[in-house]
């Protein structure tokens, strides 16, 4: 038996794996770390057309927060995120324990569900374009049936447009949520479900009170897939409503894009970037303090 001076140093466990993974890491550090840093340090510039280095303070952030585009597409992201959010993981597990039940043709809903994903947001956004037009889509089908007063324009509408792009998300994304929760549900021992049946749990308290609790690490996945959706969406929005009617549809996204591609706005862009970067930070740390903070105290 080796004594305690004997045992290798942790440092040069896995030596060469950790050799093989050192241009992965300068990469990351060099390309998402270095580029990060550069952009927030460049957001307190007056940057345009090319970076310049001339320190202007918080302008670009006083001028952001007090641009009535930019609070319209955060207001877009954060109803569109919400909901996105709910219905995503609601309509994902149903459509997951339906299928788990094992019903007939299981593999051809489970393609029906899952080929939307298959497809580029610039394909969904224009599809459900052509479908939400008043003058060739739904409302045109449902007025030739006889009702002639049903209204469905939600992407011309000021007050609808948004929930007509989570309508088109909701269909491309759903599917993919639902292959996940439906992983984690198949991963449940069936031994849990034969002892729910014989004590006599109704199917949804086994749900509510078992099967959703052993789902949590499923959960997490499925959020953070979500949320990284969410906060760039782009070019659905691009696809469908170009940002209007007027500013209507904008999204954060969009906003920078078209200040420092279009608007040759480096520094407006730069500070717009932060922002969405600050948001990430402010829901992924408080989370990975409680995963992984709790873990540690274990």
């Amino acid at each position: 038996m080796r004594s305690q001076s004997e045992r290798p140093n942790p440092l040069f466990r896995n030596l060469n794996a950790k050799i093989a993974s050192i241009p992965m890491v300068l990469t990351a550090l060099v390309v998402f770390v270095g580029g990060t840093a550069w952009t927030v340090l460049y957001s307190f510039t007056n940057s345009k057309l090319l970076p310049r280095w001339k320190f202007v303070g918080l302008d670009q952030y006083e001028r952001l927060w007090s641009t009535p585009r930019w609070l319209v597409s955060i207001e877009n992201l954060f109803i569109y995120g919400a909901l996105s959010l709910v219905f995503s993981f609601v309509i994902g597990f149903l459509l997951a324990a339906m299928l788990d039940r094992k019903i007939r043709f299981e593999d051809t809903f489970r393609t029906i569900f899952l080929y939307p994903f298959a497809l580029s947001f610039i394909v969904t956004g224009l599809v459900w374009q052509w479908l939400l037009n008043p003058d060739f889509g739904v409302q045109h089908v449902v007025r030739s049936l006889g009702w002639e007063s049903f209204t469905f324009n939600p992407l011309y509408d000021r007050e609808l447009v948004i929930y007509g792009i989570l309508i088109a998300a909701l269909w491309q994304g759903t599917g993919l949520i639902m292959c996940l929760m439906l992983a984690g549900l198949r991963s449940i021992d069936e031994d849990i479900w034969k002892a729910a049946r014989v004590d006599g749990i109704p199917v949804w308290k086994t749900y509510l009170f078992i099967v959703i609790p052993m789902l949590r690490p499923v959960f997490v996945t499925t959020l953070v897939i979500i949320a990284s959706a969410i906060v760039k969406v782009y070019d659905l929005v691009v696809a469908q409503t170009g940002g209007g009617p007027g500013h209507a549809s904008e999204v954060p996204a969009k906003y920078v894009y078209d200040y420092m591609f279009l608007g040759q706005n480096l520094g407006q862009g730069f500070a717009a970037s932060t922002m969405m970067l600050l948001s990430v930070v402010i829901v992924i740390v408080p989370w990975a303090y409680l995963e992984f903070g709790r873990r540690g105290r274990r």
